[in-house]
């Protein structure tokens, strides 16, 4: 099993009270139906929740992430360019505005799976056309 894979695990088995929180909401698809998985690699990077089919990234921000907003704004990027959308909640709001922070992601599945995401052309492709 290669590291970030393991770091993965590690992660999931680790949860902060916020994931555990939202994760009883987004399991066994009970946000709009669409399936989540949770601390996913991708792209060098471990995603906290995974939307899969709508290539939807939910992030969870703790204090830690004010001084590595830089760190987070390469990673959104990465993401973005291979097709994800990603969106951030702080951890306080996760556990004190719950319905709030749900509303918010079943308004984000719904518009995503009425626009599907558009893969991200390849870097090389731009060149040719």
């Amino acid at each position: 099993m290669d590291e970030t894979r393991l770091k993965a695990r590690q992660l999931r088995n680790a949860a902060t009270d916020a994931e555990r929180h939202l994760w009883r909401f987004l399991r066994a698809r009970q946000l709009g139906g669409v399936r989540f998985r949770r601390q996913v690699p991708i792209a060098g990077y471990i995603a906290d929740f995974v939307c899969p089919e709508l290539k939807l990234v939910i992030e969870l921000d703790g204090g830690q992430h004010l001084e590595q907003s830089a760190y987070d704004d390469r990673r959104t990027r990465a993401l973005e360019q291979l097709g994800y959308r990603v969106v951030r909640y702080w951890n306080d709001d996760v556990l004190v505005r719950t319905v709030d922070v749900l509303e918010d992601l079943l308004r984000a599945v719904e518009m995503m799976e009425r626009t599907p995401p558009q893969p991200s052309p390849s870097p090389t492709a731009k060149g040719r056309e």
